[in-house]
């Protein structure tokens, strides 16, 4: 394994600047997304046109593009043998990541009820970005950062693996509401009740931005916080359009409902 990135990047100092500079990119790349999004809204479900590409069945799309997030990331620990491997903190890291991707790319997509097709320029930015971000973040925890042996008792991890667990709760949970708000055979939109749906629209993306804001608090790395900063532009940005829809095309839409802050925005 070590042969392989060695032919590639010359080095491991190298390797660990290439992966810092990918951190900086995918800042750069929120930066350039945010102000994209001021005009348009991420291109899937309720949002998908024909512009974007032709459409691709949403539970194949699902699939196929996190796959790459989880079995990259599996051979990259697999075939490491880095000491950061046998540290804790970084085993409860990965353990973190895996735990979301496990979930959404191979019990996600099939549990979809329903649902628009992808268009294919979504579903293949998505599947790219599953493969830059899930290298970045493994091969970064499976064999460059070092924590102190005591990290996990640290006040930042503690307060990161609670913000992460509970945002992943958060998400799985609203996911769940979503997907049964239909009766089998009904068809259209219906308002979301229950769980963090009680106070914000974007609840399954508010759920997943504490998420990997926590997991980034846990980690401190420019890594995972490029991540927590990709992730909340985009997820934010879906969140206040869900939230005019909704006001838009329900009139007994809960007015006192928040787009992704409960109480707040």
């Amino acid at each position: 394994m070590g042969d392989i990135f060695t032919a590639v990047f010359g080095s491991e100092a190298e390797e660990q600047y290439i992966l810092q500079c990918m951190s900086y990119i995918l800042i750069f790349m929120a930066g350039a997304t945010f102000l994209t999004l001021l005009f348009e809204n991420v291109p899937y479900g309720r949002y998908a046109t024909s512009k974007y590409g032709f459409p691709v069945n949403v539970k194949l799309a699902w699939f196929v593009q996190e796959l790459p997030a989880f079995v990259l990331p599996v051979f990259l620990v697999l075939k490491s043998s880095a000491a950061q491997l046998s540290e804790t903190a970084n085993r409860f890291l990965i353990a973190m990541y895996f735990c979301h991707y496990v979930h959404r790319s191979l019990v996600y997509p099939f549990l979809i009820r329903g649902g628009k097709p992808t268009p294919f320029f979504s579903f293949a930015l998505a599947f790219v970005f599953c493969i830059y971000n899930g290298y970045l973040q493994i091969r970064h925890l499976s064999h460059f950062a070092e924590y102190p042996k005591d990290w996990v008792r640290h006040p930042w991890f503690i307060a990161g693996f609670v913000l992460w667990l509970l945002g992943w709760l958060v998400n799985v949970h609203s996911d769940h509401i979503l997907r049964n708000l239909r009766k089998p055979g009904e068809t259209g939109y219906k308002i979301p009740v229950g769980g963090m749906f009680e106070y914000v629209s974007g609840a399954n993306f508010l759920g997943e931005i504490v998420e990997w804001s926590g997991f980034a608090l846990a980690a401190h790395s420019i890594h995972s916080a490029a991540f927590a900063i990709f992730t909340f532009v985009v997820l934010s940005s879906r969140a206040v359009a869900h939230h005019k829809w909704y006001l838009a095309k329900f009139e007994d839409y809960p007015k006192s409902r928040k787009a992704l802050i409960p109480f707040v925005f």
